[in-house]
């Protein structure tokens, strides 16, 4: 059975899900930073994944990646499996321009969490969403949480 890594579910506020994946926000307002979890146990790597899975997997991340770049008008976008800390497989999709919080530098580790208060949580759900409506809409199954 799927169980989210405590960390994750420290670390992160659930935004909705995908066919295989877990949609969750970072809870640190100086990126727009989501974090997709594949719902499989015991998954380490993505090679662990079906290649179902996996191509599904990429489907989920590029379209989240794709999404986030065009409405945030990213100049980058950091996208990652590092899970040195936490060992359950999740892809980190990171926000970045030239002038955020770490830059070059990767976000891990630079600078303390800001945690969204309520109203900033409020407002960034809403944005979300309105990113991922885009302009030819979810090309599969989503559910808000």
């Amino acid at each position: 059975m799927f169980t989210l890594h405590p960390r994750l579910a420290e670390d992160t506020l659930p935004l909705g899900d995908f066919p295989l994946s877990t949609c969750r926000l970072m809870n640190d307002m100086h990126y727009p930073w989501l974090v997709l979890v594949p719902r499989v146990p015991n998954i380490r790597e993505v090679y662990e994944l079906s290649v179902r899975d996996q191509h599904q997997l990429l489907r989920e991340s590029s379209w989240v990646s794709e999404q986030l770049a065009k409405y945030f008008r990213a100049e980058k976008m950091n996208v990652a499996t590092i899970g040195n800390l936490v060992p359950q497989l999740h892809v980190h999709h990171v926000v970045r321009y030239a002038n955020d919080a770490a830059w070059p530098q990767p976000v891990w580790g630079k600078h303390p969490a800001m945690p969204y208060t309520a109203e900033n949580l409020a407002f960034m759900r809403e944005t979300l969403m309105l990113a991922f409506r885009g302009r030819d809409g979810i090309p599969f199954e989503w559910t808000l949480s």
